[in-house]
C-alpha cells in the first residue's frame, strides 16, 4: 500500500501556489475515479470527493494551496536528518501533508467526505465561499503543526490595508546622496504561530534605519505574503551622510552614484509609522496558554501614485479582534493613510465535546502527553463551525516547523506516527 509520504512527494510536484487550481483539480479527479469516488468541484475551486450514496459520518478536510515565496514555485524535496525539507523554497507541508493523509485514506476506500479547499493561504477564500453541502456530523482537519496537540480552537483574523499618496518633488539643495538599503534572508515564519518567537521583521528594520538616519524615503518594497513575517525588503533612500547601520548582519547599504537635482520623496509619516508601529504580540491569554492578540506588518509596496502597506491582525476573541482592527485603522489614518479592511474569519471558540474526547482518547494510546489545545493561527475549522453549527470539529497534524518560510520542514517519524492515529480515528466510525 502506498504511504502518506509517497503521496506527499507525488503531489508536491504538482503546482499548488495559491491561485493555481487546474493541475491539482485534474489530479484529484483522476485519483478519485481510480479509487471509486465521485468528485465535485464548485465555483471557488473547492473539491469534494465521496462515495456514491455516501452515509459518511466523518468529513476530513484540508486546504491544497501552499505559500510560495516565489511565484510559480514547485518545491524540490530534500530528505535530511529525519526531515523532509525543500531546496531554497517553502516545502508546502502546510498543507500538502494533510491532503496526503486524505488521499491515503481514499486508497483504502473509506466512506468519508473528503474536502480539499482552495486559497486558504490568501484569505481562506475557498472555505468562506464553499458551495458544497456536507452531511457529516464530525470533521477532522489535519492542518495543525504540532504533534500531540489536538486543536479545539483558533484565532480569528482580519487583513488591514493602508494607502498613502503623499509625496513631493523637492530641490536637492542640501546635497542629499542616494543609497540602496536592502535586508534579505531573514528567518521568516508564520505570522500566527511564530509571532511570539521574536523573529525579526524586515520592514520594521528598514524603518528603523530610515528614521534613525533622518533619511528621506524614495522607494520601498518588501514582504512576501500577508500571513508571513517579512524576509526581504529593499528601499531607496536619500541621506546627507552615509547611513549608520543598525545592529543586524543581514542589512546591506550601497551608494548610488547617480546625482539628482530634484528628489521625489514620500511623506516622512510613512517611515515614522513603520518605525513606531508596535508589531507582534499585543496580549497573552494565560488561561489558554497562547497569544491572545497580535498583528504583523507583512508587506509594503511602492506603486506609481501610492505606498501601500498590508497588515494581518489576529485574536482568540472576536471582540478583541474588532478592537484591534479599530485601533489599527485609527492609527493608520492618523499617519495619513487611507484604510480598507478585509474580514477574513472569526475566532473558533474552544469546544470540548464527545468528538474531541474521542480523538484525545485515541491519541493517548500513541502519546500519553497528548492534550486539547487552542492555537494562535487561523484554521478553516472556524468557518466550518459557523457554516455547519451542528458539526463537531478537531484538528491534528504532524510536526511541521517554520511554515511559510524557506526553513519549513516536516518530521518523517511524526508523519508515520500520525498515520496510525488518523487511521484509528477513521476506523472508530
Amino acid at each position: 500500500m502506498i504511504s502518506v509520504i509517497e503521496i506527499f512527494k507525488e503531489i508536491t510536484a504538482i503546482p499548488r501556489c495559491s491561485g493555481t487550481y487546474e493541475p491539482f483539480i485534474n489530479y484529484i479527479k483522476d485519483f478519485a475515479s481510480k479509487n471509486d469516488y465521485d468528485c465535485y468541484v464548485d465555483n471557488y475551486h473547492n473539491i469534494l470527493c465521496k462515495k456514491s450514496n455516501s452515509k459518511a459520518k466523518l468529513a476530513i478536510q484540508n486546504h491544497y494551496d501552499i505559500v510560495c515565496l516565489k511565484e510559480n514555485c514547485v518545491p524540490t524535496i530534500i530528505e535530511e536528518d529525519g526531515f523532509l525539507k525543500a531546496k531554497e523554497s517553502t516545502l508546502g507541508a502546510d498543507n500538502g501533508i494533510g491532503c496526503s493523509y486524505m488521499l491515503w485514506l481514499m486508497t483504502q476506500g473509506y466512506d468519508c467526505e473528503f474536502l480539499f479547499t482552495s486559497d486558504e493561504e490568501i484569505g481562506l477564500i475557498g472555505a468562506n465561499n464553499l458551495e458544497h453541502q456536507l452531511n457529516a456530523d464530525y470533521m477532522l482537519n489535519i492542518d495543525s503543526e504540532q504533534e500531540g496537540e489536538i486543536c479545539i480552537g483558533c484565532a480569528g483574523g482580519v487583513d488591514i490595508f493602508g494607502k498613502s499618496s503623499f509625496k513631493s518633488i523637492i530641490e536637492n539643495e542640501e546635497n542629499y546622496k542616494l543609497y540602496e538599503v536592502e535586508i534579505s534572508n531573514l528567518p521568516g515564519g508564520h505570522s500566527g504561530v511564530d509571532i511570539h518567537k521574536n523573529v525579526p521583521n524586515g520592514i520594521k528594520l528598514i524603518g528603523e534605519l530610515i528614521v534613525e538616519n533622518n533619511a528621506l524615503l524614495l522607494d520601498i518594497n518588501g514582504g512576501e505574503r500577508i500571513n508571513s513575517i517579512p524576509v526581504n525588503v529593499k528601499a531607496i533612500i536619500a541621506c546627507k551622510h552615509k547611513p549608520k547601520e543598525i545592529p543586524h548582519d543581514n542589512i546591506r547599504i550601497r551608494k548610488i552614484t547617480t546625482k539628482s537635482e530634484h528628489l521625489n520623496v514620500w511623506d516622512r509619516n510613512i517611515a515614522t509609522f513603520i518605525y513606531t508601529f508596535a508589531n507582534g504580540v499585543r496580549a497573552y491569554d494565560e488561561k489558554l496558554g497562547v497569544v491572545l492578540n497580535s498583528i504583523n506588518l507583512a508587506k509594503i509596496t511602492t506603486k506609481i501614485d501610492a505606498i501601500e502597506v498590508e497588515l494581518s491582525a489576529r485574536s482568540m476573541d472576536n471582540d478583541e479582534l474588532k478592537k484591534l482592527k479599530k485601533e489599527t485603522t485609527v492609527l493608520l489614518k492618523s499617519f495619513g493613510f487611507d484604510v480598507t479592511t478585509n474580514g477574513k474569519y472569526s475566532a473558533w471558540r474552544p469546544d470540548i465535546n464527545e468528538f474531541t474526547n474521542r480523538v484525545l482518547d485515541i491519541y493517548k494510546k500513541y502519546d500519553e502527553d497528548a492534550s486539547l489545545e487552542a492555537i494562535h493561527a487561523g484554521l478553516e475549522c472556524a468557518i466550518f463551525k459557523k457554516k455547519f453549527p451542528h458539526m463537531k470539529l478537531a484538528s491534528i497534524g504532524p510536526n511541521i516547523f517554520n511554515p511559510h518560510s524557506n526553513r519549513e520542514k516536516v518530521e518523517i517519524a511524526s508523519i508515520e506516527k500520525l498515520s496510525k492515529i488518523v487511521k484509528e480515528i477513521v476506523d472508530s466510525f
